[in-house]
Formats: C-alpha cells, sequence, structure tokens
C-alpha cells in the first residue's frame, strides 16, 4: 500500500525517526516547554511522541517482516503502542512526578525539627545547624532564639524561621509540662 508515492514502511521509518528525535530534543530542552505538559493535562508531550515512536516502530517492523493486511498492522501496531505507552507512564512518568516532590522542603516543614550543631551559635551571633531527615542532610544558618550560646555538637530544636535563618533552642531547654520554652 502507498500514500503520497510512499511505501508505508517508508512512512513508519520517517514517523519513527521524526519522533524519536523530537523525544531526545524534549528530554533535553522540555524543562523550557514545562507548562505545556501541565496544560494538556494527561495527554503529556513524552505520552504522544512515545506513543508516536512505538507505534511506527512496531507498525515498521510488521511492514518488513510480515505480509498482513496494512490495515490490521496499523491496529495492532496502535494497540501495542497503547501498552506500552501506559506502561511507561505507569512504571516511569508517575513515580518521577511524585519523587520530584518528595525530595522538596518548604521553610515552614522545617520548625518544630531537632537539629545537630554544626558550627557553634555564639550569643547575639549566627553558626550552623544540621538537620537529617529520609531525603538526605539539610545544612542551614541558626541563631539562638534566646541570644544564648550553643555549643557544636549540641542537640536543638527549630523554633522559628526568619529571612532564612532558623532560631533554635537547645533540647534541654524545652519545657514539656506547660509546653512553654525555658
Amino acid at each position: 500500500m502507498e500514500i503520497f508515492g510512499l511505501s508505508l514502511e517508508t512512512i513508519y521509518l520517517y514517523a519513527l525517526i521524526i519522533s524519536g528525535s523530537l523525544i531526545i530534543l524534549y528530554v533535553l530542552f522540555g524543562d523550557m516547554l514545562e507548562g505545556a505538559g501541565e496544560a494538556l493535562g494527561i495527554l503529556h508531550p513524552v505520552l504522544i511522541l512515545a506513543f508516536i515512536t512505538f507505534m511506527s516502530a512496531s507498525g515498521y517492523l510488521f511492514e518488513l517482516l510480515t505480509s498482513l493486511n496494512s490495515l490490521f498492522i496499523m491496529v495492532i501496531s496502535a494497540v501495542i503502542a497503547l501498552g506500552l505507552d501506559t506502561l511507561l507512564n505507569v512504571f516511569v512518568l508517575i513515580p518521577l512526578s511524585s519523587a520530584e516532590e518528595s525530595l522538596a522542603y518548604s521553610e515552614d516543614s522545617l520548625r518544630g525539627r531537632i537539629a545537630t550543631v554544626l558550627i557553634s551559635i555564639p550569643e547575639d551571633g549566627y553558626g550552623e545547624i544540621l538537620i537529617e531527615s529520609y531525603s538526605g542532610r539539610i545544612s542551614k544558618p541558626a541563631a539562638c532564639f534566646h541570644n544564648g550560646v550553643i555549643r557544636e555538637g549540641e542537640k536543638v530544636l527549630v523554633v522559628d524561621i526568619k529571612d532564612g535563618v532558623l532560631f533554635v533552642v537547645p533540647e534541654n531547654r524545652i519545657g514539656i509540662d506547660k509546653g512553654e520554652l525555658k
């Protein structure tokens, strides 16, 4: 079968080369088009290009290696591409999108966390603390909430955050009975 004077094998091959090239370009420069994927909703550009790539690759192979009807080959290729696209979405794209969110933190989420002093915090000065979590370690500048001295290695509690500086109190100064800071 021919369309526009080209055999279906050639059309499938051209579609494979073009869609494969576009996927590579999208992977390299996709951050510039990040909003396009969100605007389309479920039809993410990677899924559309992967569908075309999978369909053209399987169509090309079936046209080249079998003597099946071209319309039947197109239907089989579409089913194969839909299946592979679904697997790509469920097992690769969805886990990757949720993994990015799980590593992010906000400064407000640091309030109430226990940390270790890396660099001693002098009176009316700044030091550095280390907060450990499941996703890694966070090092932030810190100052004492009561303008006292906190030595290196002490455990502290983050009580406030202003302009990127975490205000902390030593863990042994936390009043549990009244819920206040001593």
